[in-house]
């Protein structure tokens, strides 16, 4: 027996006053919630209700049951309310992840707008280089850079990420300027080993119209993309990085542009999330905001190096 459908139909009669009204409510047949109310007195072992054919009224029992549970069915009701009004509201917790790169550059650098919009909305932001489950960790929102996810997911691209080797005026001072990708190698490197499989990644480079990937010899290798920024920033060596996190030490100096022509941006940032339907409102809004403002942000990349 299902207790709670039982019951619900039982202070459905007794509210309606009557078998036929509450069936009508509930779209049952009569029938079906007479049969209802009589599993609910056997399971309890008394009569609820005194049936003729021209009345209805309570027992005791009846009675003292619908004062016990009414509330309670009350409360379950505002509460059923409560959570579907939700979808109506902006005000609320977003959960999201996103790797360390784009999550402090680009992603939280944001969060202050869209709170000056929704001052109710706040969130729960993760960062984490290694793919999350959306599912198993509760998430609303999440990003990623290279490659859309492979799994059951909406997946967004955002823009593209410029990836450009660089090294800071005492380096070069030091070391000499590399004037083609053959003298590049010849050079100190930084490396990139990729977080979910420990691989050091070779550089992306165009090359006569054609991406082509070099390896390339690494004085030292990171598993974040911040670890390697401050090698390189540090005058460790030459390093292939994402434009949009040393846009400021392009426009000052601080880091050199080299070889700009074997710039690539064949990696892309995406915006992931489970479904479009059944979204809470303010998720859909930090959706749509994302969606406006990270490409406008991304697509910067592109005249910061060209001002470099």
């Amino acid at each position: 027996m299902d207790k709670a459908r039982v019951l619900s139909l039982f202070i459905a009669v007794v509210r309606a006053k009557s078998f036929s009204q509450a069936a009508v409510d509930a779209g049952l047949t009569p029938q079906a919630v007479s049969k209802a109310v009589r599993q609910l007195e056997v399971h309890l072992g008394v009569r609820l209700f005194h049936r003729t054919t021209r009345s209805l009224s309570l027992t005791e029992e009846g009675a003292r049951l619908f004062e016990l549970a009414n509330p309670g069915l009350r409360l379950l009701d505002e509460a059923l309310d409560q959570i579907q009004n939700s979808r109506l509201e902006v005000d609320g917790l977003i959960r999201m992840v996103a790797p360390m790169s784009i999550g402090t550059t680009i992603i939280v650098p944001l969060l202050p707008e869209f709170q000056r919009r929704h001052p109710g909305a706040h969130f729960d932001v993760q960062l984490d280089d290694h793919f999350t489950d959306l599912v198993e960790n509760k998430i609303d929102v999440g990003f990623r850079a290279g490659s859309p996810p492979e799994r059951n997911l909406v997946s967004r691209k955002l823009g593209e990420i410029l990836l450009l080797p660089c090294a800071t005026p005492g380096y070069l001072a030091e070391h000499g300027t590399p004037q083609t990708v053959d003298e590049l190698r010849q050079h100190r490197c930084t490396g990139f080993r990729r977080p979910s499989t420990g691989r050091l990644m070779p550089w992306e480079l165009q090359v006569d119209g054609a991406t082509v990937y070099q390896e390339m010899p690494a004085v030292a290798s990171f598993n974040t993309v911040e670890g390697e920024l401050t090698a390189v920033r540090s005058g460790l060596g030459i390093g292939q990085l994402p434009v949009f996190m040393i846009e400021a030490e392009l426009a000052s100096g601080a880091l050199v542009p080299l070889l700009p022509d074997t710039a690539t941006s064949n990696s892309g940032v995406f915006m992931y999330y489970q479904q479009r339907t059944l979204m809470p409102l303010r998720v859909r809004h930090f959706i749509d905001f994302i969606a406006e403002r990270v490409p406008q942000r991304l697509a910067a990349q592109g005249r910061a190096l060209r001002a470099a």
